[in-house]
């Protein structure tokens, strides 16, 4: 599945777009949490609780939610490196690819976490950007778009060991599906493929 992109933008243009989302985004963030520290913890209900079907609508909200202040600034560096990166082929295609990834990570916490727990926080946001971003590349067989995999993985490689159960206090979980998400979401937003080159006139011998 391709996304269409308006035709004639510059990359000036695509990097401000890029960098005007993703700086209001992180806004938004921040600001969701002025908001709940404001109302003492009154957006905690829109966090996820596992395996209760009223939770199922919580998935998107969650992604937009943290556990204080100190959780938002752990997520906004690399949001914004990473959801930059990704903006720049084009900000529908990152739309899709972000939906695509609170979905599943929002339905992989709520599947799998433990009882009683509530989560929230753009932690599988951001392991879902890194693991598009790594493949791709690959995917799209584009030569820049595997260098740019290939620098977000010396500059976040680390990030893959937050996919294991080491931290009761963290949701391996959501970082895992968030992982898998973005991967598979390289694949179905691929770009679409190129039409072949006309032939020219044919020669008889």
């Amino acid at each position: 599945m391709a996304t269409a992109e308006p035709t004639g933008w510059s990359a000036g243009a695509r990097a401000r777009a890029a960098a005007k989302l993703m700086l209001g985004w992180v806004a938004l963030l921040w600001t969701l949490e002025a908001l709940d520290l404001a109302t003492g913890g009154g957006l905690h209900t829109y966090g996820i609780t596992p395996r209760e079907p009223g939770e199922l609508r919580d998935i998107i909200p969650a992604a937009f939610l943290h556990h204080g202040f100190e959780h938002v600034a752990a997520n906004t560096v690399p949001l914004l490196i990473l959801g930059f990166l990704a903006a720049l082929s084009g900000v529908r295609r990152f739309l899709a690819v972000v939906a695509t990834v609170i979905v599943v990570s929002g339905f992989g916490i709520w599947l799998t976490s433990p009882d009683n727990s509530i989560t929230a926080g753009a932690s599988g946001v951001v392991f879902g950007l890194f693991g598009y971003l790594l493949v791709r590349g690959f995917v799209n067989r584009k030569p820049l778009e595997v260098v740019v995999g290939v620098l977000v993985a010396a500059l976040y490689g680390s990030l893959i060991w937050g996919v294991l159960p080491t931290d009761a206090g963290i949701s391996w979980q959501g970082h895992l599906f968030g992982l898998l998400g973005g991967a598979g979401a390289a694949f179905l937003f691929r770009d679409p493929p190129r039409a072949p080159a006309a032939a020219g006139p044919g020669h008889g011998i």
